[in-house]
């Protein structure tokens, strides 16, 4: 796996990052921002940003939990088979939705400064808390995001000022929720209550519900599910397959 670890400041911080590339020929090429779940990063979410990476995308993967400070890397078989909210809560603490749609100003800038990046051509994709970070991010950001991926995504539409859906207004994306079944951070009402807010909104969305558990696409997962998890890889990269890239002049 190669990838390059840069800092971002944040004024007081540094936000570290890990910078995925796709092989093959030269050009720019559209980008992807990845929003990790409460698990952070590990090599398993290294390992799903490669994945994007080798599809053809500038892949960034940011750790959010940075105003923490040090902290893991967890096995989440280890820390759900006990008190995660114990564990994991402290860190989830320090971020929320806003927290994050603030900090991708920060990430849209970077990107905007690489060369093998078509500038305006983003999409995001979150993963259980990231579902949210990566809407929040596009409708703080709309004119810069172009595509939305949301896996198990948790909390999407609450009576939280930082609830995703107050932002469906402002969205521009195209916009994939995939949603996990019996999954109590996203009950069938608050779906609802998204699609409701989409709808309105005139958002273009797709929302699909998978016969599989909260975190069925993490295969670091105990719920992981390969057969589910595949679907979700190829609805993913379909919805990013339209983004723009440019071939290098010659």
């Amino acid at each position: 796996m190669l990838f390059e670890r840069v800092e971002i400041a944040t004024g007081a911080d540094k936000l570290p990052c890990f910078v995925f590339t796709p092989g093959g020929e030269a050009g720019r090429r559209s980008a992807v921002i990845v929003y990790m779940d409460a698990g952070g990063i590990r090599p398993a979410m290294m390992e799903l940003a490669q994945r994007i990476a080798d599809a053809g995308y500038v892949t960034l993967l940011p750790d959010l939990f940075y105003r923490y400070g040090a902290y893991g890397p967890f096995v989440p078989k280890e820390v759900l088979a006990g008190d995660f909210r114990a564990v994991l809560g402290p860190l989830m603490a320090t971020t929320d939705n806003a927290k994050a749609a603030e900090d991708t100003g920060l990430l849209l800038n970077y990107l905007e400064t690489r060369p093998d990046v078509v500038i305006g051509q983003v999409g995001v994709v979150g993963f259980c808390m990231g579902g949210g970070m990566a809407i929040a991010a596009a409708g703080t950001w709309p004119n810069r995001i172009v595509r939305v991926a949301s896996f198990h995504g948790g909390r999407l539409a609450t009576d939280d000022v930082t609830s995703p859906h107050r932002l469906a207004p402002m969205l521009k994306a195209e916009i994939y929720i995939a949603a996990a079944e019996n999954d109590s951070s996203y009950p069938p009402d608050m779906g609802a209550r998204l699609e409701e807010a989409f709808t309105t909104a005139g958002v273009r969305y797709v929302s699909e519900t998978y016969p599989a558990a909260h975190g069925w696409m993490l295969p670091d997962f105990p719920v992981y599910d390969r057969e589910q998890a595949e679907r979700g890889w190829g609805k993913m990269l379909n919805l990013f397959r339209t983004m723009r890239a440019e071939p290098a002049e010659s």
